[in-house]
């Protein structure tokens, strides 16, 4: 489920409408029963279903450890699509899912997360952005990303050309529950690491202490999508993320004339 919503989730970014969608998939046969393999294409299949989107076919090898993915097609007018670089100076960054997943599938992994926690992530990873992309094209946007692999820093650090900048309130950025708790304790993954590593390049931490920086380039998985909406259109972008029940809607900052 989490990898057809993250893979879908390109297509909304770009205020596309997916079509068709390939699956692939590695499993070791030895290892693993194929009743498990069924249930994991059941679980990519629900999603595109929900999506109205096609299954194609796809491809499958014997490998050494399970992997699963799928690469998705979608359509779009020429003049409706929505590009990652076209944010203006005084646009309201909006945010559309809380982040936190790389930490608490870290915390997975290492037994310290518990399973209401562990629930809730998988919940906002499989959610699709669908509802999200809908009330973009509603409202209108000049800019939008989905946030994955490289946090919402390393994201942003991508919708930032033409001289622009952009000034965030690490307050307002919504979380997961147990992230917070978890980047305390260093329960961080090397990928949120190197995120942050990479974001010292253009980012001005002065005033934010490390959780706060961790969080900010924790490395997502199937996250939200991140808007820039015209500021006098960002209550009526809210509004219509709220209609769509989006995992979050909120106001994290702004874009500005680069400084």
């Amino acid at each position: 489920r989490i990898t057809a919503a993250n893979a879908l989730s390109d297509i909304y970014a770009m205020g596309a409408r997916p079509i068709t969608a390939l699956q692939m998939a590695g499993w070791p046969r030895d290892r693993l029963p194929f009743e498990l393999l069924g249930k994991v294409m059941e679980g990519g299949a629900s999603v595109l279903a929900r999506a109205g989107c096609a299954l194609a076919g796809g491809h499958s090898i014997d490998d050494t450890e399970p992997k699963y993915g799928m690469a998705v097609t979608g359509i779009a007018h020429p003049e409706q699509i929505v590009v990652n670089n076209g944010g203006r100076p005084g646009d309201s960054l909006v945010l559309t899912k809380p982040i936190g997943t790389g930490l608490i599938a870290t915390g997975i992994k290492r037994g310290v997360v518990d399973g209401e926690v562990r629930d809730a992530a998988v919940e906002v990873m499989a959610h699709l952005n669908d509802g999200a992309a809908r009330a973009m094209a509603a409202v209108g946007v000049n800019a939008a990303t989905d946030v994955t692999g490289f946090g919402l820093l390393g994201h942003l650090g991508e919708m930032l050309s033409g001289g622009l900048g952009a000034v965030l309130d690490p307050a307002a950025v919504p979380l997961l529950p147990n992230a917070r708790d978890l980047a305390s304790a260093g329960v961080v993954p090397g990928g949120t690491r190197r995120n942050l590593e990479h974001a010292r390049d253009y980012t001005d931490f002065s005033g934010i202490d490390d959780v706060d920086a961790l969080l900010l380039a924790d490395a997502q998985t199937s996250g939200g999508l991140l808007l820039a909406v015209p500021a006098l259109q960002t209550e009526s972008l809210i509004a219509a993320l709220r209609a769509e029940g989006t995992p979050a809607a909120a106001v994290i900052g702004s874009l500005t004339k680069e400084h």
